[in-house]
């Protein structure tokens, strides 16, 4: 087994290096496995391993005014049975991923 002695620089955001990491520590893994990994992959498969497309979201342009009424319906019976987050930590949860 060879030695290891190369180092692996990035600078990133420090809130998404602190929730990354954060991850990473409950499951165990550090930082370093998880690159070595990455790597690993990267060369077995030729490639990226993961996708990197954005996901497609279905916007108000996309829907029927059908697909829009069955969406509100189902917000607003959701709203009124209590489910859901208060709109402040809706926007935190939406703000900590961009």
């Amino acid at each position: 087994m060879s030695m290891k002695s190369a180092n692996v620089t990035a600078r990133i955001q420090p809130e998404i290096k602190e929730q990354a990491e954060a991850v990473l520590d409950r499951i165990g893994l550090p930082v370093s496995v998880l690159i070595d990994t990455l790597y690993r992959q990267i060369i077995m498969t030729g490639g990226v391993p993961y996708s990197l497309t954005v996901p497609k979201v279905t916007t108000l342009d996309d829907m029927s005014a059908e697909q829009f009424d069955i969406v509100m319906k189902k917000g607003h019976e959701e709203a009124k049975a209590g489910v859901g987050l208060p709109v402040n930590e809706a926007f935190k949860r939406v703000n900590s991923v961009i």
